[in-house]
């Protein structure tokens, strides 16, 4: 079985083949941090991350290098950061860590290095001065462009002519450019940036343009070629579409990333998220409505990561009734299962063969339902262990099951709490049904929730 992948440049399922099995590099577009990531954001995070986790799984973790860059410096955060009437420095700071939060509740790793912009101002300086030198840019009043008109194979990976991108874009009007489609490399300050945004160049005090960042960070990281490029569907152009031609301009003979991997956008109720509709969502105000990180990372599994994804509470609900249902075996068999490896998962080829095409979640997920099915059927205990072994290994690959049964039901193990569902079972066992019906009100007003199942066992948890 061999790893494949959607290639947006070539628009095929291509086998991957690694330029160094020893060491595997992937660039991923990560937030501009003036907000708090919205579900639209986050689809990103979850899909690069189950990425990771699969390549680590093939390939072994420490031969993975996995890049997210973070950009701190861009003109929303100028407006924010005014608005707010704080430095941006503090905006930004105070928002790379709500990000790091958010995700984490969602349990995606780490990645290897996330770079902020900020911090690379040389490296984007002098990638800039190497293409004014060969001829690829331009210093106009401060300002330097990158001259499209110097690559030949610009707009290869949407598969358009630049006439035809130019015109199903907005593009930025300047009196310095020569051409309208050349974009920005530097601009200079404007009299109302915060100072923290201002850096020193040979052209002006200004900051970088927004497609450079990526690629000084990228090659300063994982080198002139690496192996995956991935992004949001509209990073297609223009950033993914500039960070290509002014990295092969740059280095001549590079073909900058070899395969390029592009999730799908996520609309809400069929609709563009949008303020102004009431259907713009952060991951925080999910969280805080008591929507568990894990319900979300499932919604987001459940679709293939290339495809639309229509966010609606009923793809909510439904992630958490599966969810439930899987946790409820991990906790019939928490004793035989605590002593599992995270590290050492065993994995079905079923599970393989739809991971290993293109990162099919809903396959494995149905498998996971499958699963859980003939769990249920099995009346054999070491069959029931077997097939709970299978659907544990299974979601800790998937980023599931990040905490425990107990946890995950909020079971309350208050002394009273546990004598009254006892008097309950007993009640119903001697076929007292009202005795039964008062002690599950009694209960409920002291807000727990009792789920009772078919095989006669009983879970509970705190509203």
């Amino acid at each position: 079985m061999a790893l494949k992948l959607f290639n947006s440049l070539s628009q095929k399922l291509e086998v991957f083949i690694p330029i160094n099995q020893e060491n595997i590099g992937v660039y991923v577009c990560g937030p501009t941090v003036y907000d708090r990531p919205h579900i639209g954001n986050a689809r990103s995070v979850v899909v690069y991350d189950i990425l990771y986790r699969v390549l680590s799984y093939v390939y072994g973790k420490e031969k993975v290098s996995y890049i997210r860059n973070i950009t701190d410096v861009d003109d929303k955060i100028n407006i924010a950061a005014k608005k707010a009437k704080i430095p941006i420095r503090e905006l930004t700071s105070t928002m790379i860590e709500y990000f790091n939060q958010d995700m984490s509740s969602l349990n995606c790793l780490k990645p290897t290095i996330e770079p902020r912009a900020t911090d690379h101002i040389m490296e984007i300086i002098n990638m800039i001065d190497k293409l004014i030198q060969n001829g690829s840019a331009y210093h106009a009043n401060g300002h330097v462009y990158f001259s499209v008109a110097s690559s030949k194979n610009y707009g290869e990976l949407s598969g358009r002519k630049i006439e035809e991108l130019i015109a199903g874009s907005r593009i930025e009007i300047s009196t310095y450019k020569r051409s309208p489609e050349d974009f920005v490399l530097w601009k200079p300050a404007s009299k109302d940036d915060d100072v923290s945004s201002i850096f020193d160049s040979p052209w002006s005090k200004g900051r970088p343009g927004w497609h450079i960042e990526c690629s000084a960070m990228s090659t300063k990281y994982l080198g002139k070629d690496f192996d995956i490029h991935g992004g949001g569907i509209d990073l297609i152009f223009p950033h993914h579409t500039n960070e290509i031609a002014q990295s092969c301009a740059c280095y001549k003979n590079s073909s900058y990333a070899k395969y390029w991997v592009h999730n799908g956008f996520v609309t809400v109720d069929g609709d563009k998220m949008s303020k102004s509709l009431g259907n713009f969502f952060t991951v925080q105000d999910l969280l805080k409505k008591n929507i568990r990180g894990e319900s979300i990372r499932y919604v987001y599994l459940a679709t293939h990561y290339r495809k639309p994804l229509n966010w609606t509470q009923k793809t909510l609900d439904d992630a958490k009734k599966s969810l439930d249902s899987f946790y409820r075996v991990l906790q019939a068999q928490s004793a035989n299962l605590q002593n599992l490896e995270r590290e050492q998962l065993c994995i079905d080829d079923e599970v393989k063969d739809a991971l290993y095409d293109d990162l099919n979640t809903p396959a494995v997920l149905g498998y996971m339902h499958e699963t859980l099915k003939a769990y249920n059927k099995a009346t054999n205990e070491k069959k029931q262990l077997e097939l709970s072994i299978k659907l544990y290994n299974t979601g800790v690959l998937l980023g599931l099951f990040a905490t425990t049964p107990d946890k995950w039901f909020k079971i309350d193990s208050n002394p009273e709490v546990v004598k009254l569902i006892e008097q309950r079972s007993i009640a119903k066992k001697n076929k007292c049904w009202q005795d039964a019906d008062e002690i599950r009100s009694k209960l409920t007003g002291m807000g727990i929730v009792l789920e009772d199942h078919p095989d006669g066992t009983t879970s509970w948890y705190k509203k």
